[in-house]
């Protein structure tokens, strides 16, 4: 089984066909997650999505509306500290896409989960025999935050070589960042129970690069800035925001 980690800010994928592939995606509602079980689907590959509640037919609805969705989509529902719910989540599946992390700044419900649930998630794979490849879907919080890069120039590359400093992150009292960066660097990492404090955050921003992902992968990246606006018609179009004509955009 290899575990591949990717800092997934796109929408593009691989050439190729997966009728008649299950694989499992980890908190299938979330944003990134319900933009890869669409493109799943439309490759035609079977999906399991777990969620905290399949019969919440509210937060569903997008992912159930899904082309493909009623032939091809089953949510089943698991919690990232249950590993038995996980293990039958993975059952049958070749592949596990993980992407459910909670989002909180209490350290205590951030923290926890998101560490011990990407080590569940990679036991759970393990043991169940099938899994070819777990993919560990990250996030910006995991590269961004570390003071030596403070006055560094704002056009400086960060890519998965690229880690936020743990220390700077639990003194700052980023437990977003803390948790996804530990998360992804080693999931038995000890775990504080409180917050200290301190200073702010980094004041420089950084370049967060696709270059890898394109050159050598041939994955094509959606813009963040397209992406945005993507959503945004999205959810005017479901009546979810009113109407304001965007400006500056095609």
């Amino acid at each position: 089984m290899g575990v591949e980690k990717v800092t997934a800010n796109g929408n593009g994928a691989a050439a190729g066909t997966g009728k008649g592939r299950n694989v499992c995606v980890t908190g299938a509602g979330g944003f990134i997650a319900s933009w890869l079980v669409k493109l799943l689907l439309e490759k035609g590959y079977t999906v399991r999505g777990t969620v905290r509640n399949p019969d919440d037919d509210a937060k569903n609805a997008h992912l159930r509306a899904l082309p493909g969705a009623a032939e091809q989509l089953t949510l089943v529902r698991a919690e990232l500290l249950d590993k038995e719910s996980l293990a039958a989540a993975f059952a049958g599946c070749e592949g596990v896409f993980h992407t459910a992390s909670p989002i909180t700044d209490d350290p205590a419900q951030m923290v926890e989960p998101a560490v011990s649930g990407a080590r569940n998630v990679i036991n759970a794979a393990a043991d169940a025999g099938s899994i070819r490849r777990v993919v560990m879907t990250s996030s910006f919080g995991a590269v961004y935050m570390d003071p030596r890069r403070r006055d560094a120039d704002e056009e400086e590359e960060v890519d998965e070589t690229s880690w936020s400093d743990v220390d700077h992150c639990r003194e700052t009292g980023n437990w977003y960042c803390y948790a996804k960066t530990v998360a992804g660097l080693f999931p038995g990492y000890p775990v504080p129970t409180r917050c200290k404090g301190g200073a702010g955050e980094t004041a420089q921003g950084c370049r967060f690069s696709t270059r890898k992902l394109v050159e050598e992968l041939g994955v094509d990246v959606t813009p963040a800035s397209q992406c945005l606006y993507d959503t945004v018609l999205s959810l005017q179009d479901k009546g979810f925001l009113p109407f304001v004509p965007a400006a500056g955009m095609p």
